[in-house]
């Protein structure tokens, strides 16, 4: 659902990162960028919305101020929306050693 929901609404180099067995926070990582604050703020509110719709509780949500990094921790699935700038820099894809999108292009 939620990759469904960041897939319509556009969101960029979109990576989901099984987890499952690394850790004991999370089964499932979900990494996604958006073009701008504003685009940012909009993929985070209609995530958390739509699993508040479809009955996943009220997610935690970190960041919505700046835009920059948001945080979505919904329970057994995280997920980070950044600013391509800001994604480069914490390059969390290389944490979980998963080959990001724009890194398999090069």
């Amino acid at each position: 659902m939620i990759l469904n929901k960041l897939d319509d609404d556009k969101a960029q180099d979109v990576v989901a990162i099984d987890l499952t067995g690394k850790s004991s926070v999370t089964d499932f990582m979900i990494v996604a960028s958006g073009r701008s604050q504003r685009h940012v703020n909009a993929l985070a509110d209609h995530v958390t919305r739509s699993l508040k719709e479809s009955g996943y509780g009220n997610a935690r949500v970190e960041g919505m101020p700046a835009c920059d990094w948001v945080l979505i921790d919904a329970g057994d699935v995280i997920v980070h929306i950044f600013r391509p700038e800001v994604r480069e820099f914490y390059n969390l894809e290389k944490l979980w050693n998963v080959t990001s999108p724009a890194d398999a292009a090069n």
